[in-house]
Parts: C-alpha cells; sequence; structure tokens
C-alpha cells in the first residue's frame, strides 16, 4: 500500500495568510462581512487558488464557491466552511476550514490519489449573518440544500477551530463534534405602571424595570441549578420610555439558552419564567412571555463519526468529543447528508476577535486528519 500523502504546512500556513490579508486589519483582525467587496475579493482570490492547482471552480447563484479535479466523479464528498466574518473577526473562524479543505485536495490531486476525483470542496456564502439583510446567517449552506447540486453529495466534513476553550483546557488537540447545541430565545416583558419619578414613593410604585432587573440578576443562577450543560445569555435590555424622570411602565429582555439537551432548554426557561413572575407580583407587574425561536439540537451523523474517530486512533491521535456550542454549516447539511465535524482547540477560548489563535502546529495536524479522513471515507465507499 502507498503511503499517506502529507498536506504542505508551508502552503496551509501561506495560504491563511494570503487569506487573511483580505479584509486584514492593523490589529490583526479581519473584516470581511458577507457581500463586501473584501468578500467578494476573498472568493474571487479563492476561485483563483484553484484554478491555479488545475482544478475546477465555480460560484453558484447564492455566492458558493466550489472546487473539484476535472475528473471529478458524478457524487462527491463534501468538505469546506466559509470565508466570510464578523466585523473586526478572527482568520481562522471557518477561514481555516476552507484553506484546509484547499489544501486536501490540492495534496490529493499532486499525488494522483482516487480520493481527490471524489471530493469536492466549497466556501460557504454568508455563514455568519453579520449584514441586517442577512436571514440570520447559514445562507448558503441553506441554499445548497434546495439545490439539485445536493443529489451529487455524499456527505460533508467541516474543519474548524472549536471558538471555545474546553479542548485547551482539557489538553486535547483534536475532538469529533457529536453535534450542535439547541438554541432557545425567549423575549420576557414585565409590565407595570409609567408614572413620575420624583413624586411617586417607592411603596406606590409599579416598577418594571426593577421587577426585570431583579429576575435578570437571578438568573445565572438559575441556569445554572439545571444542568452543566446548560449556557445562556441576556443580551439585550430594554425599559420603556427610557427617561431618567419616568419610572418604567414596562421592560423587555431577550433570553438565550443553549443546551445539548431539549428537556435542559425547557426546564431552564420555565424555571425563569416562574421565578420572574413571582418577583413581579412582587412589584405589582404582570408577565408576557413569547417564543422568539427554536433551533432543535443537532446530533451528527454517527458512522461519519465513527470514520473519523478510527483515523484519528489509527494514526496515533486520539481525539476527544464534545457538542459545539456555536452554529455551524454543518448543522445545516446533517439534515441532508451524513455529516462530520472536527475541531482543533482555540488559543484561550477566543473567536470572533482579532486575537483568534491556534498553533501552526495544531492547524498541520487538523488539515492532515481531514485528508485522512477523505482517503477513509472514499475506501469505503
Amino acid at each position: 500500500m502507498s503511503a499517506t500523502p502529507g498536506v504542505s504546512a508551508r502552503r496551509l500556513l501561506d495560504d491563511l495568510d494570503a487569506l487573511a490579508a483580505i479584509g486584514g486589519r492593523p490589529d490583526g483582525g479581519v473584516d470581511r462581512v458577507a457581500g463586501t467587496a473584501e468578500d467578494l475579493r476573498a472568493r474571487r482570490w479563492l476561485a483563483e487558488q484553484m484554478r491555479a492547482r488545475g482544478l475546477l471552480s465555480r460560484t453558484d447563484d447564492i455566492g458558493n464557491v466550489f472546487g473539484h479535479t476535472p475528473n471529478a466523479a458524478k457524487r462527491r464528498l463534501l468538505v469546506g466552511s466559509h470565508t466570510d466574518t464578523v466585523p473586526a473577526g478572527g482568520r481562522l473562524d471557518g477561514a481555516y476550514g476552507v484553506i484546509a479543505a484547499l489544501e486536501v485536495l490540492t495534496t490529493l490531486h499532486e499525488h494522483g490519489h482516487p480520493a481527490a476525483d471524489a471530493l469536492e470542496i466549497v466556501s460557504f456564502w454568508d455563514e455568519e449573518g453579520a449584514q441586517p439583510q442577512s436571514p440570520g446567517g447559514m445562507t448558503g449552506s441553506t441554499a445548497l440544500c434546495a439545490d439539485p447540486h445536493l443529489a451529487e453529495i455524499t456527505g460533508f466534513v467541516e474543519l474548524h477551530i472549536e471558538q471555545g476553550p474546553r479542548m485547551e483546557l482539557a489538553g486535547q488537540e483534536l475532538c469529533v463534534v457529536d453535534g450542535i447545541v439547541g438554541v432557545d430565545r425567549h423575549l420576557i416583558r414585565a409590565v407595570g405602571e409609567p408614572n413620575h419619578a420624583g413624586t411617586t414613593p417607592f411603596p406606590l410604585r409599579k416598577d418594571a424595570g426593577r421587577a426585570m432587573a431583579r429576575a435578570a440578576a437571578a438568573a445565572h443562577d438559575l441556569m445554572q441549578s439545571v444542568s452543566d450543560t446548560l449556557v445562556g445569555n441576556i443580551g439585550s435590555f430594554t425599559l420603556e420610555p427610557g427617561a431618567p424622570n419616568v419610572i418604567p411602565g414596562a421592560a423587555h429582555l431577550v433570553l438565550e439558552l443553549r443546551s445539548p439537551h431539549e428537556d435542559a432548554l425547557t426546564r431552564c426557561a420555565e424555571l425563569i419564567l416562574e421565578h420572574t413572575r413571582a418577583i413581579a407580583a412582587e412589584e405589582g407587574c404582570t408577565v408576557e412571555h413569547r417564543m422568539l425561536s427554536h433551533k432543535p439540537v443537532v446530533a451528527f451523523d454517527e458512522s461519519m463519526r465513527t470514520l473519523v474517530e478510527k483515523v484519528c486512533r489509527s494514526t496515533g491521535r486520539p481525539a476527544g468529543s464534545l457538542y459545539s456550542y456555536a452554529g455551524h454549516d454543518a448543522g445545516v447539511m446533517s439534515a441532508h447528508v451524513p455529516t462530520a465535524m472536527v475541531f482543533v482547540p482555540s488559543t484561550r477560548g477566543v473567536s470572533h476577535s482579532p486575537h483568534e489563535h491556534t498553533p501552526d502546529r495544531l492547524l498541520t495536524q487538523g488539515a492532515q486528519v481531514l485528508l485522512e479522513t477523505v482517503i477513509a471515507h472514499h475506501d469505503s465507499h
């Protein structure tokens, strides 16, 4: 049996640098929001790189950039991620998965490996959803799943930085992702009575702002009491009418909850609502509630996860496992084709920041695991 080809660490890292320069900022971050001139230039650059390496490239109607060999098979494994960023984002989020996919296809094609013809790579359009007119991100992968081209895809693998601290804290260099957590968003509104803030004694107030502030202050402890797998946030808090001399007649917040367990999401929301209603009653207020959105828990394909785990074990690179607490294109794809996702650690857990970083050795190792996964998938099919 011929030796497994090895990715070029130098080319991988040089390509990451070249892509980061498109929309690059003086602080080391990247501004490449979907649809901007920098984003479009990056997509053109990617297509040019594919063609320069003897590959065929195309951009579909939504903006996804695809690449494959001239003799590509009719059905192919899809590998990739996204190259758009949030404002003042990092150089690795999404971009690493795309550049690693390019490196894998380039290496296999150079070596004449049969897995090259059974592989297609992609940079999805607008994963981040950072533009006001975006439908919420995952735009390109969602469009692909409604496109006839999906019938030519045998599966999807996405290599990505973790974007959190868990791998680094556990000393893990690779993780096979079990799935993506469910995400619920709730609008909770307290209704009291607006009145003059200077002339109304405290005992006579129905202060919706105070009621909601008390509820918000207790929310984190309530979240942690439900499950150690659950996290949440209150990132939006509004007082009505919002004047310094008017007691708030209403106040609302947006609560976001994330967990790999649907029952934990439900129990936590119920607990916080129960607590909020009790506080509101003490303050002479009532509570209104509306669920804004529900994204169910995603579990990745077991056979694909097992394939990646075997690749890691067979090469002496044992991988951990975890759920992703951030959304990814892999979550969209998993509803339609067998999907796997692989993480490398993020230094100090920092992401969506100019300080985003993963050591070069781990970036290269992740790309090599991706290559060997592509070969293993080809051999198993």
